[in-house]
């Protein structure tokens, strides 16, 4: 991926400011993915019961297809203890304001359209960066460390390669096509992720809080586009009792975690749909098959999460993984509430003649 190396060229201007402090030099990063993974988890880990309350206020920026800015909005992150947080999402056609209390009580207020793929992300980028326990159980797939340079900088990066067949399986797949995470040479700090096969997010003006690692500018780009660029503004210590992290009283209460649903029942739930494209090096390879995909669909109907299970192929995950986070669901009631929904989708690829 060209571009994925073009972004990265624009870090190494300031690559040496991140992270100074008197002392000798950091050692470079571990030589295995897991073991730079395990090195980083702490300094992002943001649910660390030994922080002291805090708030966060960003401005974003949405952009159209062809990278022209849209609306502008802001996002705000209030953190008392592991189970009291806030998010809020605000923009002229959407508001949207997530509380979790003390007693294990999710609720919500939103109104006007549904929060878009990419502004859900603006909360994982910043606050749970790096790929989950479960991401990293062996039986859902591989971790290959690989590298790439840009002005004299060598960069690890870790990528999460999914099952796939033998014959796919054992080959070197293209840095980035999966999940990737890039980190600076000599700490663990995350300077670029990817996800759904094309978007890259690249992570700059890093700051440390409470002894964790957060950017204050990240921007989504995918084919030289921008999707959404986000900048913090402020990141501040508040009270435990703050009167943001009390529900409003007009918020719903939603049931606890997530419901479970078939691939067919949620496709009968399926409102929009944007179909994949059939990369060529597939067809030309006569690759066909079916793309499995573990998915997380909001209360609002939108994609929040999407993971491949398995694929033929790495380009048939990369098409389909872009394609299917723009699908819309109606959203899944339960006791008269909307919940989360976790399902799994199959996109099957067949060849003509």
């Amino acid at each position: 991926m060209r571009f994925f190396q073009i972004l990265l060229l624009s870090l190494t201007a300031t690559l040496p400011a991140l992270g100074q402090a008197a002392g000798p030099t950091p050692a470079p990063l571990p030589n295995d993915p897991a073991a730079i993974l395990a090195e980083a988890a702490p300094f992002y880990d943001f649910n660390d019961p030994a922080m002291k309350p805090w708030h966060l206020k960003a401005t974003y920026q949405l952009y159209d297809e062809k990278g022209k800015p849209t609306e502008q909005g802001t996002y705000e992150y209030w953190w008392a203890s592991p189970k009291v947080y806030r998010s809020t999402w605000t923009r002229p056609s959407a508001t949207h304001t997530d509380w979790d209390t003390a007693d294990g009580r999710h609720e919500y207020v939103g109104t006007g359209e549904a929060l878009k793929y990419f502004e859900h992300q603006i909360q994982s980028s910043l606050l749970s960066p790096l790929p989950t326990a479960a991401d990293l159980d062996p039986g859902n797939g591989r971790l290959d460390l690989q590298s790439t340079s840009a002005g004299g900088v060598k960069f690890p990066c870790v990528m999460l390669v999914p099952p796939m067949p033998k014959q796919f399986g054992s080959q070197i797949v293209p840095l980035g096509l999966f999940p990737t995470y890039c980190f600076d040479p000599k700490q663990p700090i995350l300077r670029m992720n990817t996800s759904l096969g094309a978007v890259e997010v690249i992570f700059e003006k890093i700051v440390k809080m409470q002894g964790k690692y957060i950017a204050r500018d990240f921007a989504f780009s995918r084919d030289n586009n921008r999707l959404l660029s986000v900048t913090v503004d402020t990141i501040e210590g508040i009270a435990a009792t703050d009167p943001a992290l009390t529900p409003q009283s007009e918020a719903q209460v939603t049931n606890p975690g997530k419901a479970i649903l078939s691939a067919g029942l949620a496709a009968g739930m399926l409102v929009k749909k944007v179909a994949p494209y059939y990369p060529q090096d597939a067809k030309s390879s006569r690759i066909a098959g079916t793309v499995v995909l573990k998915a997380v669909i909001g209360r609002d109907g939108a994609i929040y999460d999407l993971h491949v299970v398995s694929t033929p192929s790495p380009s048939l995950a990369a098409a389909t993984l872009w394609s299917v986070s723009q699908w819309q669901y109606k959203p899944y009631m339960l006791n008269g509430q909307p919940v989360e929904v976790e399902t799994t989708i199959n996109v099957i690829f067949s060849l003509s003649g």
